[in-house]
């Protein structure tokens, strides 16, 4: 049976009336094994759901493997324990991975828990095309479908999304997790499994941090729109991939702190 993504939980609020009990929907978190080749990777908390998705994704935006191919198979296995997520990969193409194993339990959505150096931790990111190009009204248009198509975030008020939005077809991805990291494999997992990915906008709920740009340049997305900051790492690495940043998008406008040459008025 499917893991429930999230429970009613009984609560008392407190509000200028007094307090008043009643239930409230919260995300459920569930420990999650990706397990490469019979060899564990990484252990996280995450939202019991789209976990093939997460391994996927996970799997190639950490560059463990060069390319979706090298992933033969995904199997999904539940205990009482969590959740483990089993991926086989194609003989001979996981040198990388043996060069860069990772043995870690990490937080809810842990970004470089677990890597050996600090070299692996500031990698030189891949750097994306500039073909796109699309107009100031995309943008709003985008978060406001991203926001409407978040079913879990709606329920429980505590929960992370990705998206994908095209101009051509409007909102054609979304991932939500409890970790935003994991939300962004999830997406990267959904779409990269169906290459090639169209040109878009990649949506985030989240402030940006470097790993986020990291793992959105090997998803390949040329801009990446986020309801919050940057840190001042993420924008020098979205320099490097030639990524348009737009961040603090809202309902009554957005900043754009990279590569501005995407955006054009509507």
């Amino acid at each position: 049976m499917p893991w429930a993504v999230s429970r009613s939980a009984r609560r008392a609020a407190w509000t200028r009336s007094g307090a008043h009990d009643g239930e409230r929907q919260i995300p459920e978190e569930t420990p999650v094994a990706l397990v490469h080749d019979a060899s564990t990777t990484a252990v996280m908390m995450a939202t019991p759901a789209d976990i093939e998705d997460l391994a996927i994704g996970f799997t190639l935006t950490e560059r463990l493997v060069d390319g979706p191919d090298a992933i033969a198979s995904v199997d999904v296995a539940q205990s009482e324990q969590g959740i483990e997520a089993r991926i086989w990969l194609q003989p001979g193409r996981g040198l990388a991975l043996a060069e860069r194993r990772r043995h870690f339990a990490g937080p809810t959505g842990c970004g470089l828990c677990g890597i050996e150096s600090l070299s692996e931790a500031l990698r030189p990111p891949p750097r994306v095309s500039a073909d796109l190009r699309f107009g100031e009204s995309d943008v709003h248009a985008a978060m406001v479908e991203l926001a409407q198509a978040q079913s879990l975030g709606a329920a429980t008020r505590g929960v992370h999304a990705a998206g994908w939005w095209t101009k051509a077809s409007g909102l054609i991805a979304v991932r939500e997790d409890v970790g935003r990291h994991n939300a962004l494999d999830k997406l990267a997992g959904a779409l990269l499994g169906k290459a090639p990915v169209p040109p878009g906008l990649l949506l985030l709920t989240s402030r940006v941090s470097v790993e986020l740009v990291q793992k959105a340049a090997v998803l390949g997305a040329e801009v990446l729109v986020a309801v919050s900051v940057p840190t001042a790492l993420a924008l020098r690495e979205a320099e490097a991939a030639g990524m348009t940043l737009i961040a603090v998008a809202r309902s009554d406008g957005f900043e754009v702190f990279s590569h501005p040459f995407r955006v054009q008025p509507s």
